[in-house]
């Protein structure tokens, strides 16, 4: 009987050399390599992480320094005829945590000593930028070719201090002269790129190397990391068909559920969603539809971000419009954390309004957008995050068995210990938490929450029952009741099978929580 040998996925793997001699499946990007190294030689490129950046330059790396066998059987091997070797100062400031100035210093200290073993020590006592700026002309000067220069993750450093303006200073004073060498350093270059999670210009980093061509929302280069649907069904056939095995799916099905979970960034309006690589290749390994991608990294900063500026989180859960420079201009000092969000793969462009060049963002996925809720809650309520999946399924059940008091009880724990003292945002406090409540069921049953007037503050649909809630943060039950009527929300419901109970709830400012409700059922 014949083994069956399991595919190799390079999850986690960054190493293209790893990669192909052992193995690993490799969706072939080697063509787009080419046209970018062949086009020019300034360039930086903005993706959320673990989408593929590292990867993307230990190619660079493998292909500048002339290793064609690691390229066998890839699209370069017959676009690429000469197969130089240049230098490559490869730069990786992701492996390490940014607390002190030290930490800075050390990592690229540990860079510049590496190279100084090869080009030469005479620089060795000066600033880091000289030193820098010497190893690429001794290295350009010894080899007889220019060099290149990969950055990966440049801004790590600058997003691990937002909280810290004093540190996020002295980093961006060392980074912008070290980084700034490399418009001085020109004519020794052959190519560099520069990545991370936030654009150049927003950090102001980059002010002296305003050469550098951002590809980020560039169509051409749209799909240089990630993946497409196209490129998924080209690779992982039998992958697919074993997710699709494993739970129950038809091919289209399991197309639907991929898209949902992971698909839906876009860089630029008007080009094909790409999805996420690492949420996809975590699927096909473990043959579930997991939210992997954001268990990988916890966005604390983003969130203590969102509460210092004091963003209406009801906006950002149902979609925002922002004008086109703030892709292009984030401060940190800014108290506008929409930017960075955006930045960081939270949002995506869903739409693009030409004329007053305005950008809709929303959450690309289920993926990120229930994990990201899911993230949100407690620090936002009492209920704690191992409570959190146990009270939404416990909202779903009691609404499904029409147990709506149940259901309110259970609605009052996360009022419970109100965390702000009572000032003006009381209000729009109460009103996120019950915008976070409903999202979060939106995930298992049909939920949605509304802010316009013109319909109810909440409808849930199940299999029975048709719920509207209107909620009175300054007002009473009745009053609640009397809107339902008055506006006519449960009309549009009448000819549904189910049947439409209307829920009025009346929060105390006192209590800081609920007071009282009132339940009634259309005959």
């Amino acid at each position: 009987m014949a083994k069956t040998i399991r595919r190799k996925f390079p999850i986690g793997i960054q190493s293209f050399k790893s990669l192909r001699q052992d193995n690993y499946l490799y969706v072939d990007k080697t063509a787009l390599v080419y046209e970018l190294t062949n086009s020019g030689k300034p360039f930086f490129l903005s993706r959320p992480r673990r989408f593929g950046k590292s990867l993307l330059l230990s190619t660079l790396e493998a292909y500048f320094r002339g290793q064609k066998e690691l390229f066998k059987g890839l699209a370069i091997e017959e676009l690429e005829e000469e197969w130089l070797t240049y230098p490559v100062l490869h730069l990786d400031l992701n492996a390490r945590k940014y607390s002190t100035p030290q930490d800075l210093d050390a990592i690229l200290n540990q860079y510049l000593e590496s190279w100084e073993k090869l080009y030469g020590t005479e620089k060795q006592d000066r600033a880091p930028e000289e030193r820098f700026m010497y190893q690429i002309q001794r290295a350009a000067e010894l080899t007889g070719h220019p060099v290149v220069v990969l950055v990966d993750e440049y801004d790590k450093p600058l997003l691990q201090s937002l909280q810290d303006k004093e540190l996020h200073q002295a980093y961006k004073e060392t980074l912008k002269a070290f980084y700034g060498v490399l418009k001085s350093a020109d004519q020794y270059l052959k190519f560099y790129l520069l990545t991370g999670v936030t654009k150049f210009g927003q950090v102001s980093v980059f002010s002296d190397l305003n050469q550098l061509k951002d590809i980020s929302m560039d169509p051409h280069y749209n799909t240089l990391c990630g993946l497409t649907w196209q490129e998924i069904a080209d690779n992982f056939q039998p992958e697919l068909q074993l997710l699709g095995e494993r739970n129950d799916l038809s091919p289209d099905e399991v197309r639907e559920t991929m898209t949902r979970q992971y698909d839906g960034y876009h860089f630029m309006y008007g080009e094909e969603g790409i999805f996420n690589p690492f949420s996809v290749l975590n699927a096909f390994f473990s043959k579930e539809f997991g939210n992997y991608w954001f268990q990988t990294g916890t966005p604390t900063f983003l969130v203590e971000l969102l509460k210092e500026s004091d963003y209406d989180l009801r906006l950002l859960m149902d979609g925002i419009e922002t004008a086109a420079s703030a892709f292009t201009e984030y401060r940190a000092d800014r108290k506008n954390p929409i930017p960075l969000i955006y930045q960081s793969g939270y949002l995506t462009i869903k739409d693009y309004d030409k004329r007053f060049k305005m950008y809709r963002l929303g959450f690309p996925n289920d993926e990120v957008r229930y994990g990201f809720l899911n993230f949100l809650l407690p620090f936002y309520t009492a209920v704690t995050d191992e409570e959190r999946s146990f009270y939404i399924g416990k909202f779903i059940h009691e609404l499904e068995s029409g147990n709506v008091d149940a259901f309110m009880h259970r609605f009052e724990a996360f009022f419970a210990d109100f965390p702000y003292e009572l000032n003006d945002q009381t209000e729009r406090h109460y009103q996120v938490i019950i915008y976070l409540i409903f999202k979060l069921m939106g995930q298992f049953t049909q939920a949605e929450v509304h802010s316009s007037r013109g319909r109810a503050d909440a409808v849930v649909r199940t299999p029975k029952f048709i719920y509207i809630f209107e909620f009175k943060l300054n007002g009473t039950v009745e009053q609640a009741m009397e809107q339902i009527e008055e506006k006519g929300y449960a009309f549009p419901y009448t000819a549904e099978d189910q049947q439409v109970i209307k829920v009025g709830v009346e929060f105390s400012a006192e209590k800081r929580n609920v007071e009282r409700w009132m339940v009634a059922k259309e005959i």
